[in-house]
């Protein structure tokens, strides 16, 4: 299958700006991508990663998310038990275990490897909790993903030949019956 990137670019743009306005994240929030550059390609999971795809996708979100200053978290392939990508100082300040390991093409994959070539201290993290993310190609972030999860359905349902899900999330309503989940000032 052929890719045209431009059109790759727009289809991520719209996807991950209708899932942003659907979750209205906080600054500081984290957004985790799963993404196989195999599957966007009309291939199988795994079996044909792509360089110049993952570069796309990556200098495509990271602006998107800068600016509602958002951190990008990348889940890797099953060959790395899913551990994902992200800032140093995101992992410190959160204060998650980091690991050693380094993605490559068949163990991580391309957008891993697109994150630790845009990420100014990249490192790697097993597990993390996002409030929101964004999966191209059925690579299962819902691990990553805060409990309650709420699926978003965009106008984008495929990026390339790869199916697209999208994830945010809400706190757990509580109580019972008496219980509200909207505010109501007490009347004097």
């Amino acid at each position: 299958m052929n890719i045209d990137l431009n059109l790759l670019a727009a289809q991520v743009k719209e996807g991950a700006i209708e899932l942003l306005n659907a979750a209205q994240l906080d600054a500081g929030d984290l957004f985790v991508l799963g993404c196989s550059t195999s599957e966007i390609q009309g291939d199988h999971i795994g079996k044909n990663s792509n360089l110049a795809i993952g570069r796309t996708i990556i200098k495509t979100l990271l602006p998107l998310l800068k600016e509602q200053q958002l951190h990008l978290a990348v889940q890797g392939c099953e060959h790395l038990n899913r551990a994902l990508v992200v800032e140093k100082e995101v992992a410190k300040a959160a204060g998650f275990e980091i690991v050693t390991v380094f993605p490559s093409l068949h163990a991580g994959g391309a957008t891993q490897m697109a994150a630790f070539e845009n990420f100014e201290h990249p490192v790697e993290v097993e597990h993390i909790i996002a409030q929101a993310g964004m999966d191209i190609g059925d690579t299962s972030i819902g691990m990553h993903v805060k409990f309650v999860q709420i699926p978003v359905r965009t106008s984008i349902k495929e990026i390339g030949a790869a199916h697209v899900t999208y994830l945010r999330s809400r706190p757990k309503l509580i109580g019972g019956q008496r219980a509200q989940y909207e505010w109501k000032a007490p009347q004097a």
